[in-house]
């Protein structure tokens, strides 16, 4: 599983309030909701972003509430994947259960900045910066996370894996 796009750079403590202000909690379709995600701390980001984007944030990121509204909009909105230095517990687990990409490196996350292009290798962890030339090294994910992600999120993996059986 591969990733490549352009970087969106936050800093740390980026929270779920942050990344979907409760005041669009009451929209019940994804892709609407999506047009809020980061609007708080970045009015043009829902107008900038493209699919394969890439979220590069500080410490404790995905903070706050345990809202999974956080990583769904992130996902919609064509994000990805969210390389961070840390990431609160509930937000990374969230994440995965909803399919969204996340990876735990700090020295990437000092090395890439806003509007670098990113690609990054999922099976290995590695973290290419092709604006700097630089790669970074995260510990990727074990294989059956990846499938999770791989099928879209926990239940759609789960159905999968039952009709296997």
């Amino acid at each position: 599983m591969k990733a490549e796009g352009k970087v969106f750079k936050y800093g740390n403590n980026v929270d779920t309030d942050v990344i979907i202000p409760a005041r669009y909690l009451n929209i019940a379709d994804k892709k609407e909701l999506a047009l809020h995600c980061m609007e708080d701390i970045d009015k043009e980001f829902s107008a900038k972003v493209s699919n394969g984007d890439i979220i590069v944030g500080g410490e404790n990121f995905g903070c706050g509430s345990s809202r999974e509204h956080a990583p769904i909009v992130i996902k919609e909105s064509g994000i990805s994947c969210v390389i961070a230095k840390s990431f609160a517990r509930i937000f990374y687990r969230n994440s995965i259960n909803i399919g969204l990409a996340i990876l735990e490196c700090p020295t990437a996350v000092d090395g890439i900045s806003n509007d670098d292009i990113v690609f990054v290798n999922f099976d290995n962890g590695e973290i290419l910066n092709k604006t700097t030339g630089e790669t970074f090294i995260s510990k990727p994910f074990p294989p059956f996370i990846q499938e999770i992600i791989k099928a879209k999120g926990l239940i759609p993996y789960l159905k999968k894996d039952t009709q296997r059986k």
